[in-house]
């Protein structure tokens, strides 16, 4: 559990799905939809601006009774969302989930997006090292 973030990453096959702040939720939903993702970093240049989730289709727009159509994500994303470096150990990220509500979390390292790692990666990281994977 002392290994570091990138290891994780190194071992993950897949690509960082971003947006911009302009898309549509219409359009960042069809790219989870496509993807089979529970979230798009939106990016703004190089720079990670913020996240947008299933939870935030649900609450920010569904339930704020919003046009998905029309509606940029820049107004229901979350802003400024947590990020860590690819140094974090497995160990640490697990202590930061403990009482958060979070997910997904953003790798940045040197202000450049690096990747991204889901809680559902975490433990499956966890359970191949204790040799549990079926």
């Amino acid at each position: 559990m002392n290994s570091p973030i990138s290891a994780l990453l190194d071992s993950k096959e897949s690509e960082i799905h971003t947006v911009s702040p302009t898309t549509t939720v219409a359009e960042a939903v069809q790219e989870m939809i496509r993807e089979k993702i529970g979230s798009v970093l939106v990016v703004e240049g190089d720079a990670l601006v913020g996240i947008f989730t299933e939870r935030d289709v649900l609450v920010r727009v569904v339930g704020a009774n919003r046009d998905p159509r029309t509606t940029p994500i820049a107004h229901v994303m979350t802003r400024d969302p947590i990020s860590i470096p690819s140094t974090t150990t497995v160990e640490d990220v697990m202590d930061m989930h403990s009482g958060k509500n979070f997910r997904h979390l953003p790798v940045v390292d040197h202000g450049r997006l690096v990747g991204m790692v889901s809680f559902r990666d975490i433990l499956r990281w966890i359970a191949e090292a204790s040799g549990e994977t079926s």
